[in-house]
């Protein structure tokens, strides 16, 4: 029986990809229903389709689900990222009852209003960078070819879930240069000059709710590495979803605390990632 909420934000699909888990985000796309599904960036990977496509039947059926829900009524918006980012030419285009946008305000039902961009303009590497950016993702892609064989062998010695090596050189890289480039704290001062509740984001294959003095910093995540979507539930309270973790097996997310200033804000609850 099928989960419905109001509002799904998926980023960082990149369909056109071996690291594609689009079979993970059908499953996903299957126990949940919504009046809403906002798509925020690197849902065709362009970059890596110009060296060459890997098109599963899988990603054709992602394709073939989102066009069908948008026929039935839900109401689909695709905000461009940075590998997609030759549909930003198309600004308030629809393409099969899917619309197109460059960024997107939404307004939870609880009133407040969150900023829907990619965020790859906030990324200094990706926008200073280019060849930079481009050299990792073919190197990131290698990863991703090395995993397929590691997760053979992991299934032949019966070492049990899913672990991914991409993911965790990812995550070291990004660990050791997050002092120069802090992504996040960028994205959230950008949301606050703009006057929003919140932001969501993408980019960065890197899932969280942050609140930091009044602003609600979330990123969806990815579907190559981590299996995670950010859902609105029908009170406005978003929580982020972990597809790929064993269902029984809830894993809390700790909380992401503001640096330290001149004051520091008073802590929040953590987020909780709900095993779909």
């Amino acid at each position: 029986m099928s989960t419905r909420v109001r509002a799904i934000f998926l980023s960082d699909i990149h369909l056109g990809t071996r690291g594609c888990q689009a079979e993970r985000l059908l499953d996903f796309l299957r126990e949940h229903e919504a009046e809403y599904i906002f798509l925020v960036g690197d849902i065709v990977d362009f970059w890596a389709m110009s060296r060459g496509i890997h098109w599963t039947a899988a990603q054709n059926t992602v394709v073939q689900k989102l066009l069908r829900r948008a026929r039935h009524g839900e109401k689909i918006f695709l905000i461009p990222g940075n590998h997609d980012e030759a549909l930003r030419e198309y600004d308030d285009t629809a393409f099969g009852d899917i619309t197109v946008v460059r960024e997107y305000i939404h307004t939870a039902s609880d009133g407040k209003r969150y900023l829907l961009i990619h965020g790859d303009e906030f990324d200094q590497v990706t926008r200073y960078h280019r060849w930079l950016a481009v050299l990792g993702d073919i190197g990131y892609n290698g990863l991703v070819r090395i995993n397929a064989w590691l997760s053979w062998l992991r299934r032949r010695l019966n070492r049990p879930g899913y672990w991914s090596l991409a993911g965790y050189a990812k995550r070291k890289v990004k660990t050791a240069v997050s002092f120069i480039f802090d992504f996040e704290d960028s994205v959230i001062h950008a949301a606050r000059e703009r006057g929003v509740d919140g932001v969501i984001c993408g980019h960065i294959h890197s899932a969280t709710i942050r609140h930091d003095a009044g602003i609600t910093y979330i990123n969806c995540g990815d579907w190559v590495d981590s299996c995670t979507a950010i859902v609105e539930h029908f009170d406005g309270r978003m929580e982020l979803i972990q597809h790929a973790a064993p269902r029984t097996q809830p894993v809390a997310l700790p909380e992401r605390a503001a640096p330290a200033t001149g004051h520091q804000p008073p802590r929040e609850a953590a987020s909780e990632i709900a095993v779909a």
